[in-house]
């Protein structure tokens, strides 16, 4: 993770493009946050609740809501905030309750940094805040305790909501501390990192099943998402996309027939100055039936921009001709001399691995609503980056990010898509268009062409082993486009190791791996033309994604090409010299984990099937979590693959809902199925290709085959557990595919014509 990622904060309040891009927090004006429909509002608390953090606060009734400041788009993350909050302050679970955070400066913390949900760093990132906060509330309230019954607050103890004294018998619940108005200390940030938290041993809420809180409001419809906002006098609007991803404007809108659609308001077409989108117009109705018939009765002429001719295949060229250009790129990895290692090795390996374009499309399309009252924007939707979204939802009004109130929702899928904030601009324009609120929501279509997809890669890797077969040099190049770079945040970049400016580590992270390689390169090379034509995001295991799948795959091809068995190899790379100290110990336990749950090697398979392996330090290196997965496989002459079983190991640290933690590891698994075997999107004339379900086709309940996971929980540091899992299973299926049939694939999705060639070869 960039050590500078907590300080995104805007220079200025000016209206320039970087003020867009930047973020809200450094205002000095809190507004009045109105409530969110269906979720009480993060400022709404009343005078006589204790608030010993932003993050929480006690009723007088002893109800304890916890304000979440992260996404919640379906992994229970409010739940996971407020179980660590509890474990610390001693409440009775049945008393917790969650809220998700407005965009108020007050949320904008010091210690946990911008509001952004992604990189599997929510629990990593605020364990030890929250666990700091919880234990200086349950301090507050012993003292305010102590003060009423006259006891030392030395000999109270708190648990379920209750503070008691043995030895008077004497008791107050929480709700009794609140009421009486003793609970007043507050502590300082020094005061804070002083507290002494609870060890592992003496966790009682940690590592145990809590029923979710987010659960019964999702399942009795009373939860609300974007969708689901209604304002009173609100029209709504349908947009209409150009031909061409980007790049392309509008010449002329012809609104005579829209005009014929019952209640048509207006066409409006988006003039972003924050450059999110391009050559949009939104068809604004009172209702959203008679917004997409006006949508459609639109006669729009485009001019198609640069980007119009421009396909996957001439991605693809134009990357290849990059990595062939020695001085492009910047190294994010410049370890030894691999050149002179080459010279000497007595075995090259070298191997081109490619991703295609991939699509987020969660279940609820995008959508937001927008209402301007008076001087200020009221924006309500679901979104994983309110710190940026609020300056993007600013720069398409034209005002200051300050005069801008996010209403936090609950996410119906984000994984990665809801960072970006391009559904607001629509809203945003036309409510200022028609003078009254808009809901703008995506259509399937919509969503899919207009997605801010994984980008297309093509890696370049290159191997040299010594005489016993050892690994002594590996290059890596890695061509893409740079989707954190698109955010214009200088403090998501990383400088790059030969001092020629800052990369975007987003989309090599991963190859910078816990293997001992004395002789290491990983370069970072920006295929501009990709970046210009497909904007690209950040989707569900970010660049480990496609470079784990390079250099998993070039691990086994150089154990074969050396007659190794692949897990051995592995574990031989392991051996934690140097700057690998730690986690290659981790990272080997996870991967023997995995090889004992799955049996590997200790069993003949049938013919045309076989196992295969894979270990994985996702996401950053600094921020890693210690993933390993053996894949079982089944290979038909055809080339056609099934999926017999994967099995999973992933190493959390500390483990705060155990249930949870197995659900996004299956979870990330079958993404991880999906991706290797069923995934893609192509770019044809400037436009992507696949527009539903029928021609994009994600992993189906019928192809899902047995998976396994096994959790190593050991009282480290809790890692991430939403993506990790998702980088591994691709690698681990092509190595079984190898052992099962002879045939090597480097490009996903793996198809059966693929593996059939490689059979034949």
């Amino acid at each position: 993770m960039n050590k500078h990622i907590k300080n995104v904060m805007p220079e200025t309040t000016d209206l320039s493009r970087r003020s867009f891009l930047v973020g809200t927090a450094a205002t000095g004006l809190v507004l009045g946050y109105a409530g969110v429909p269906g979720i009480e509002s993060a400022s709404a608390a009343a005078p006589a609740n204790f608030e010993p953090s932003v993050w929480y606060a006690i009723s007088p009734d002893g109800l304890v809501t916890v304000t979440c400041g992260k996404a919640d788009m379906g992994q229970h993350i409010a739940s996971t905030m407020a179980q660590i909050v509890c474990e610390e302050l001693g409440a009775k679970w049945s008393d917790m309750r969650v809220q998700l955070a407005s965009n108020d400066p007050k949320f904008n913390d010091p210690v946990l940094g911008a509001q952004i949900t992604g990189g599997s760093w929510s629990t990593m990132m605020n364990f030890d805040a929250m666990s700091r906060a919880g234990a200086a509330g349950r301090m507050a309230l012993t003292e305010g305790a102590a003060a009423s019954m006259g006891v030392p607050a030395s000999e109270l103890v708190v648990r379920d909501s209750v503070i008691s004294h043995p030895k008077s018998k004497k008791q107050m619940s929480f709700a009794d501390v609140v009421k009486s108005g003793k609970a007043t200390k507050t502590f300082t940030p020094d005061e804070l990192k002083a507290i002494k938290l609870k060890s592992p041993d003496q966790y009682t809420m940690i590592g145990v099943s809590v029923p979710q809180l987010d659960i019964p409001s999702k399942t009795n419809g009373t939860a609300k998402y974007g969708i689901d906002v209604m304002l009173p006098g609100m029209a709504y609007g349908a947009i209409v996309t150009p031909p061409v991803r980007f790049g392309a404007t509008v010449k002329s809108v012809d609104d005579s027939a829209a005009k014929k659609v019952p209640g048509f308001i207006k066409a409006v077409t988006l003039d972003d100055k924050t450059q999110t989108t391009s050559g949009w117009v939104v068809a604004v109705a009172s209702t959203y039936a008679n917004a997409k018939k006006a949508a459609q009765a639109l006669k729009i002429a485009y001019d198609g921009g640069p980007n119009a001719k421009v396909s996957s295949q001439s991605l693809l060229d134009e990357a290849k001709r990059l990595q062939k250009q020695e001085d492009s790129g910047q190294f994010f990895v410049k370890d030894g001399d691999p050149a002179a290692a080459f010279g000497s090795a007595a075995k090259v390996v070298e191997a081109e691995y490619t991703t295609s374009i991939n699509i987020h499309a969660p279940m609820e399309p995008m959508n937001a609503t927008a209402e301007f009252k008076g001087d200020i924007l009221h924006i309500y939707s679901g979104n994983q980056f309110a710190t940026r979204s609020g300056a993007i939802a600013a720069g398409a009004a034209g005002i200051d990010p300050k005069f801008v109130v996010m209403h936090q929702m609950w996410l119906g899928g984000g994984f990665g898509r809801r960072l970006d904030a391009d559904m607001m601009i629509p809203a945003v324009q036309a409510a200022k268009a028609v003078g009254k609120p808009v809901k703008v929501i995506y259509t399937r279509e919509n969503d899919m062409t207009m997605d801010f997809s994984r980008p297309l890669t093509y890696q370049k890797v290159k191997a040299g082993v010594d005489g016993d077969g050892k690994l002594t040099a590996l290059s890596h190049d890695v061509v893409s486009a740079w989707p954190t770079a698109r955010w214009g945040i200088p403090d998501f970049l990383t400088p790059s190791v030969d001092k020629k400016g800052p990369l975007d580590s987003f989309t090599v992270n991963g190859a910078d791996f816990f293997y001992t390689v004395p002789n290491h390169y990983v370069r970072a090379i920006k295929n501009e033309l990709a970046h210009n034509a497909t904007p690209s995001g950040q989707l569900r295991s970010v660049a480990p994604g496609w470079t784990f799948w390079a250099v998993e795959s070039m691990i086994d091809e150089i154990a074969a090409a050396t007659g190794k068995d692949p897990a051995q190899f592995r574990i031989s790379l392991l051996d934690g010299a140097g700057k690998n100290d730690g986690g290659a110990q981790r990272l080997r336990n996870t991967l023997l984990a995995a090889m004992g749950l799955a049996g590997y090697g200790s069993r003949k398979l049938p013919k045309g099937e076989g196992m295969g392996v894979a270990c994985v330090s996702s996401q950053e290196r600094a921020s890693a979590s210690w993933t390993a997965c053996v894949a079982h496989v089944a290979v038909a002459p055809s080339g056609e693959v099934t999926v017999k079983k994967l099995t999973v190991a992933t190493d959390v640290g500390t483990q705060v809902h155990p249930d949870n933690i197995r659900a996004q590891v299956e979870g990330a698994a079958l993404w991880g199925l999906s991706l290797a075997l069923y995934e893609k999107a192509t770019l044809k004339d400037g436009g992507i290709e696949q527009t539903n379900f029928d021609s994009y086709t994600p992993l189906r309940m019928s192809q899902v085959p047995e998976v396994a996971v096994t959790v190593i929980a050991n009282g480290e540091k809790a890692t991430g557990v939403g993506e990790p899992a998702v980088t591994v299973v691709a690698p681990a299926i092509g190595n079984a595919i190898f052992n099962a049939s002879g045939a090597r694939v480097r490009a996903l999705p793996i198809t059966a014509e693929a593996v059939k060639a490689s059979m034949k070869a």
